[in-house]
């Protein structure tokens, strides 16, 4: 005879069948407290919605977790979940707080049609200490437009509570060298147990879940004593609050009550629904040359103010969408404008506004067009574009893909000789005072204020610099030395908090030049971090058109004092490091890059990493390095990992601005694998303006 709670369980997945209320909307792929999908404390056989990126906080008892998830591809998610548990020690409540982080993965194997659920294969904390390990594979089949039933098998922690033997041999233990690595010796081994669970919607916005949960919490309930697991049921209510929000309150295992909140993200899509800008002016056509023949008169490109003038009128269109004229070259039917893109988030929108006030300034004659965007004083691309192929298309249907078919992308080229500049453009000083985010470790950081300046001396030649001053945050001030074997690189980054604030960040002389075609090169010197200074050379190999990319980069580094200041006695501690790398873009926003060389604490080894770019400027990642340091020298994390996002201001708040809000989270933050942060680095640098990066977001060409 069923028990009261999964009577109650299955009595309201029952009557939600029977119930001829209202229609409501389709059901969403919900979240569990564990910021993963899935019902309440167990997964789910379902994925995400393909780019989905949320981050959930969630509270019950003592135990608290926050969580950051992305779902890769359609199929394949990951999340990044720091866990704490307080009242650790029992015998002192209050007294311990013990911190974990947690990674995950899934992988949906069957997607859900009439007669087949979705089926899914997690593994969670595959890479920790073992508190949270776990696999399980789930699977979830809608049943008409209301309830969701969920039925899975569980080892590792969701394998202790109902085991139904052990499948596929003994779990071994974890020993101190495995920790920070993949436990595979572990996965799918020991006691299996099986999980259930019912999700009804009830409303728009209201749903019921009850599931059946296979963790026995022993290591809370059994091993520490600050939890009672009085019942493997849960139950509770959710709450929907638009596209991007979820409340929930949930009653758990008989003696907790739980609360979470969830804010889910859609990087396709900007938050604000557009950019708020001026809108563009509309490309002016010509007159026929039959009709008035005197407008394509060449005689123009002799009058000795032409140059001038024309740059004036075009720096004074241009200026409307903060786009900076570098240099103007022309002859009787081909214009060159290399320009600087200041505010503009999308370059084939800034290409396309470029476009327009070409069409409004340059006399008849003009026919094509080429668009060169400057980064660093150098030309990234040129984009070629005929003008009566603007003059045709503008109001065609599907009009960006017929002229993309139409525009060509190559190598930039040097600038002209023939050039007309602006006498204000070099030198040119920059300044700001602005409110900033500096963080540490996962959940913790500050905020402060940065002062940063730069001097432009000349096209490709820039002295900037920065100071950093904290006003509140609950990063690690104690200024205790790390007690890593390995040289401390980056393991003293308290004593870099406590000692160095307010700080010199940067302070750095950098020269880009493009000594060749397709060659571009960087030289960073000065203090490139606030932890290291030196000089800092790259040169990348990177065809405008070409998905694939190479380059090479050597640093001298010498570590700075702690102090923040302009000293070096400190440590004592200089390196050579260096590496050659691999960029290749795979399409649909995926960048892949390979790095092999030699580290700031000495190791040797490669860095594996994969981001997934999007059209509005979305960007979010995971990379792995793996050296000669041995998982012992490491220390906790056994190897450097984690994933990092970034995310544009003007998806945020609709806004043209270029700002970004990055971050990386790790595990741990070790010596090994370590490399110097150095501002402006090449491939970054130019990507957005070569085929990929246009291509992307081309659509935007006419806007």
């Amino acid at each position: 005879m069923l028990n009261l709670p999964l009577r109650l369980l299955a009595s309201v997945a029952v009557t939600s069948l029977l119930w001829g209320g209202p229609a409501v909307a389709e059901m969403t792929k919900s979240l569990n407290i564990n910021g993963t999908t899935g019902l309440i404390d167990m997964p789910s056989g379902e994925a995400q919605d393909d780019a989905t990126f949320s981050f959930s906080t969630a509270l019950f008892g003592p135990i608290s977790r926050t969580t950051i998830s992305f779902q890769f591809t359609e199929r394949l998610s990951a999340s990044f979940r720091f866990l704490a548990w307080r009242d650790w020690n029992s015998v002192v409540p209050g007294a311990d707080e013990i911190k974990d982080r947690a990674f995950d993965i899934r992988y949906m194997l069957l997607k859900e049609s009439d007669f087949v659920p979705s089926l899914t294969i997690g593994l969670i904390d595959f890479t920790g200490e073992g508190r949270f390990s776990s696999e399980y594979i789930a699977a979830t089949k809608s049943i008409g437009d209301r309830v969701k039933v969920t039925a899975g098998l569980g080892w590792g922690r969701l394998g202790s509570e109902g085991s139904i033997g052990k499948l596929f041999g003994d779990r071994p233990a974890l020993d101190d060298s495995d920790i920070g690595t993949p436990n595979s010796d572990q996965w799918f081994r020991g006691d299996a147990a099986p999980f259930a669970g019912v999700e009804v919607k009830l409303t728009d916005n209201w749903t019921f879940k009850g599931e059946y949960s296979s963790d026995a919490y022993v290591l809370e309930d059994d091993e520490r004593g600050f939890f009672e697991r009085e019942s493997p049921f849960n139950f509770g209510f959710e709450y929907q609050k638009g596209p991007n929000t979820r409340y929930g309150i949930y009653s758990l295992y008989g003696s907790e009550v739980g609360l979470v909140f969830h804010l889910i993200l859609d990087p396709k899509n900007r938050a604000t629904g557009g950019v708020m800008g001026p809108a563009p002016v509309p490309v002016k056509a010509r007159p026929s040359r039959a009709r008035d023949p005197d407008a394509y008169d060449r005689g123009w490109v002799t009058q000795p103010d032409a140059g001038p003038l024309l740059r004036k009128n075009l720096a004074k269109r241009l200026a409307v969408d903060g786009i900076v004229i570098e240099d103007l070259a022309y002859t009787a039917t081909t214009a060159q404008l290399r320009i600087r893109i200041n505010r503009i988030d999308a370059g084939s929108q800034a290409i396309g506004r470029t476009a327009r006030a070409l069409s409004h300034v340059m006399p008849a004659s003009v026919e094509v067009f080429e668009i060169v965007p400057v980064v660093n004083g150098i030309g990234a691309s040129k984009v070629t574009i005929r003008r009566r192929d603007l003059e045709e298309l503008e109001f065609a249907p599907d009009n960006g893909t017929l002229l993309r078919e139409r525009v060509t992308i190559t190598e930039a080229g040097p600038a002209p000789a023939n050039g007309v500049g602006s006498e204000n453009l070099y030198p040119k000083f920059f300044w700001s005072l602005r409110p900033a985010f500096r963080m540490a470790e996962p959940l913790k950081g500050d905020v402060g204020l940065r002062l940063s300046g730069s001097y432009s001396i000349r096209p490709g030649l820039q002295l900037s610099g920065s100071i950093y001053g904290s006003i509140a945050g609950n990063v690690d001030r104690s200024g205790d030395p790390s007690d890593s074997v390995l040289p401390h690189v980056r393991t003293d980054g308290s004593r870099y908090s406590k000692f160095g604030d307010p700080g010199l960040e940067t302070l750095t002389l950098a020269w880009y030049a493009r000594p060749a075609a397709d060659i571009y090169s960087r030289v960073t010197l000065g203090y490139l971090e606030r932890m290291h200074a030196g000089i800092s050379g790259e040169v990348l190999w990177k065809p405008a058109d070409s998905n694939l990319g190479l380059g090479v980069e050597l640093n001298y580094t010498k570590q700075r004092d702690t102090n923040g200041g302009l000293g070096f006695d400190e440590y004592d501690y200089d390196i050579v490091t260096g590496y050659v790398s691999a960029y290749y873009e795979f399409g649909n926003g995926y960048v892949g890059q390979l790095d092999v060389g030699r580290y700031l604490a000495g190791d040797v080894g490669a860095t594996v990493s994969l981001d997934r770019i999007f059209v509005n400027g979305w960007r979010v990642g995971a990379f792995a390095t793996v050296t000669d340091v041995s998982a012992e020298d490491f220390g906790d994390g056994g190897f450097d990992k984690g994933i990092r996002f970034s995310v544009p201001l003007s998806w945020a708040l609709g806004n043209e601005v270029k700002n970004t809000f990055s971050q990386t989270l790790r595990p741990e933050i070790g010596d090994g694998g370590a490399r110097v942060n150095v501002n402006g680095r090449l491939y970054e640098s130019i990507r957005e303006y070569h085929s990929d990066g246009l291509d992307s977001e081309w659509g935007r060409v006419w806007r």
